[in-house]
């Protein structure tokens, strides 16, 4: 007899941690990466924490496509093994480390042959450009670890080791911050230094990740000999994922964006723009639990929409909506409380204290409204739906978030009041909590309030 996919029996409030706790500490580990490999930069000096800064945006980019193609694979995924079609599921698992390794070749020729022009739109600053453009060469250049370790992660986690896959991504990020300080001091390589120990863990956190889903996830089968991409497949998972491609890739362009209004406008100049990159540093640490929840949700949701069960779907959706929001007015008492001291641990200046304390403050008011969206974010995704999420993410980002920065940069520098452009980000994300709760009344009257409570009635 067939053992029972945990994923549609385990009651709900367990299983959404049984799933999302190992991702959330892998992803606490990766925030924790994130942050030290930063003050490492920046003890070189600020000009190599800008540099970093601004590369952020085009390694987003990167990371954007790998991470929105694992999430329409993850779905597609899910959805056929809570429909019992293992070879659909295989053949969706194949398809996606194909997907993974095109991915890298088409970065790796962006990031050798732009990264000069790229650097030279945002500053005039000869030094930020030629460390940038060695940092992100690197990164780009050599992102096949990136690549294969995201979707091979996915398939752990949309099978239900979540567990597995934090040890992937944790030895990735451990072996990065050990090699941070070898490179950039010992080797004296400074921003290149970095980039390298972030590809070495990379690497290893792929080959590590491949092993377990050969060994350790019965649930899907890689077989490698005589495989053939099926484009139809493939078409379904961009059905699914494309949407998430573009979402994230918004925020690359808003970040890019902001970056340039912040140069522009503010004061500060660049150092503006790197208190900037210290925040997204910063709130990593706030929004990567909520996204590893939100990546354990996401197979739950889309197992019980395959097997029709609308009652399992909707305490997940529920539940995982409260816990986001709770955990994101917890990093907005943290910012509201010790701005300073988390600054500090950037060897900030006065005048990045005098730009980031406020920034910090006034950007951290939008959190406790971003929980609920990534929460039913993932909702959208996991039933098929990421148009939804572009959509709210379009709207935010471009069409209020930024609009709204550009003006109050301008009003802000004509009155002497620099602090006002971060007001983008509360103002932003009223209106973007209102259309995402717009979007998931849709979905629920169209999609979700026709499934059976309980499942398909089984025939006598």
């Amino acid at each position: 007899m067939q053992k029972e996919n945990k994923l549609g029996v385990m009651p709900i409030d367990k299983l959404i941690w049984n799933m999302s706790l190992p991702i959330i500490i892998s992803m606490l580990v990766q925030a924790l990466y994130n942050i030290v490999d930063s003050v490492f930069v920046s003890w070189v000096s600020e000009a190599s924490l800008t540099a970093v800064s601004l590369a952020f945006p085009a390694q987003n980019l990167m990371i954007s496509l790998a991470s929105g193609t694992a999430v329409g694979v993850n779905a597609l995924m899910g959805r056929a093994l809570g429909a019992k079609d293992q070879k659909r599921a295989d053949t969706v698992a194949m398809n996606g480390l194909f997907l993974a390794f095109v991915g890298f070749v088409l970065c790796a020729v962006l990031g050798l042959t732009l990264s000069d022009f790229y650097f030279r739109s945002q500053t005039d600053v000869e030094e930020i450009i030629q460390m940038g453009n060695r940092y992100l060469m690197i990164v780009m250049g050599a992102s096949v670890g990136i690549f294969g370790q995201m979707m091979l992660e996915r398939l752990l986690q949309g099978t239900g080791h979540s567990i597995l896959s934090m040890y992937t991504q944790g030895t990735g990020a451990v072996i990065n911050i050990i090699l941070d300080p070898i490179f950039i001091f010992v080797f004296k390589m400074g921003v290149a230094g970095a980039a390298v120990a972030t590809v070495i863990g990379q690497v290893f956190a792929c080959i590590f990740a491949l092993v377990l889903n050969l060994k350790k996830n019965p649930e899907i089968h890689l077989v490698f000999r005589g495989f053939r991409p099926n484009w139809s497949i493939i078409g379904s998972i961009y059905a699914i994922g494309l949407p998430s491609v573009v979402m994230m890739a918004i925020g690359s362009v808003m970040t890019f964006l902001m970056n340039k209004i912040l140069i522009t406008y503010h004061s500060a100049r660049e150092t503006a723009a790197t208190a900037f990159g210290i925040y997204f540093k910063l709130n990593s640490f706030v929004f990567m639990p909520v996204f590893g929840l939100n990546n354990g949700v996401i197979p739950i949701i889309a197992f019980n929409y395959g097997a029709q069960q609308r009652r399992r779907m909707i305490e997940t959706i529920k539940r995982s909506t409260v816990y986001a929001s709770c955990v994101m007015v917890l990093g907005m008492v943290i910012f509201q409380l010790f701005p300073g001291t988390l600054l500090k641990i950037f060897k900030a200046t006065d005048t990045m204290m005098s730009v980031g304390i406020p920034a910090l403050r006034i950007i951290s008011l939008s959190f406790c409204m971003a929980g609920a969206c990534i929460a039913l974010g993932g909702c959208f995704q996991a039933l098929g739906k990421s148009m939804y999420s572009l959509i709210v993410s379009f709207i935010r980002q471009l069409v209020l978030l930024i609009p709204v920065a550009f003006v109050l940069a301008q009003i802000g520098h004509s009155m002497g009041n620099d602090n006002l452009v971060w007001w983008c980000y509360p103002i932003a994300e009223v209106f973007s909590l209102g259309v995402t709760l717009l979007c998931y009344r849709r979905l629920y009257r169209t999609l979700i309030s026709k499934l059976p409570e309980n499942g398909p009635e089984i025939p006598a």
